[in-house]
């Protein structure tokens, strides 16, 4: 009995910590496609400025 109950404690505290570094995963690719935009957008206005 005791063996089960800490199984699957393990278990849900091993699904915890999966869950919370994929979060951290896609917040990470969240911020890094908005730098890109931020980028595209910064050349482009760049371009724009060089051809005036």
């Amino acid at each position: 009995m005791i063996n089960s109950n800490m199984m699957k404690f393990g278990s849900v505290l091993v699904a915890l910590v999966l869950l919370s570094s994929c979060a951290n995963t896609i917040r990470g690719a969240g911020k890094d496609a908005a730098n890109t935009v931020n980028a595209a957008q910064s050349a482009g206005n760049n371009v724009a400025n060089a051809a005036e």
